[in-house]
């Protein structure tokens, strides 16, 4: 059985991401951008599939086609770059601590290249608010899993 802390945080995760993904679709719609819309709405439907039904040996590829995904939307958008984060934690939840390491420091480079390229400047709150966000991300899932590891006395 899942510890509390991890099923917490996992549905924070969730949620997360449902409500980010929500924003940029519905940002996308306002701005008359309805197949960048539509795009989001079938990254949301992969990455639902995902996490109602990954398995440790497929999730490696399916969180490389939802990442796939999100660099694409990410590149057009800038409300769907702000989706990296819920993809660090499964980054970090899916692969070994070394390969998850290396995905977070390549997602959070794209967040913030994506993130510059939008506004056209690379400006110090575009590297620390992704940078930092990814570092609370991984001392989060690393905090959870040390309490795993404890477990109840």
């Amino acid at each position: 059985m899942m510890d509390v802390p991890s099923r917490l945080l996992r549905w924070a995760v969730h949620a997360t991401a449902c409500v980010l993904l929500a924003i940029a679709v519905v940002s996308s719609l306002r701005e008359g951008r309805t197949a960048v819309a539509l795009a989001g709405v079938l990254l949301g439907l992969a990455y639902a599939a995902g996490c109602l039904a990954v398995v440790r040996a497929r999730g490696p590829v399916w969180l490389g086609l939802v990442t796939a995904g999100w660099l694409v939307l990410a590149a057009v958008a800038p409300p769907f770059v702000w989706l990296a984060f819920p993809l660090l934690f499964a980054y970090l939840d899916l692969l070994p601590l070394w390969a998850a390491m290396f995905g977070v420091a390549v997602v959070t480079s794209a967040a913030i290249l994506a993130a510059a390229w939008h506004t056209g400047e690379l400006t110090m709150p575009l590297v620390v608010g992704p940078g930092s966000g990814a570092a609370v991300v991984t001392l989060l899932v690393l905090a959870c899993r040390a309490l795993e590891v404890e477990g109840p006395d």
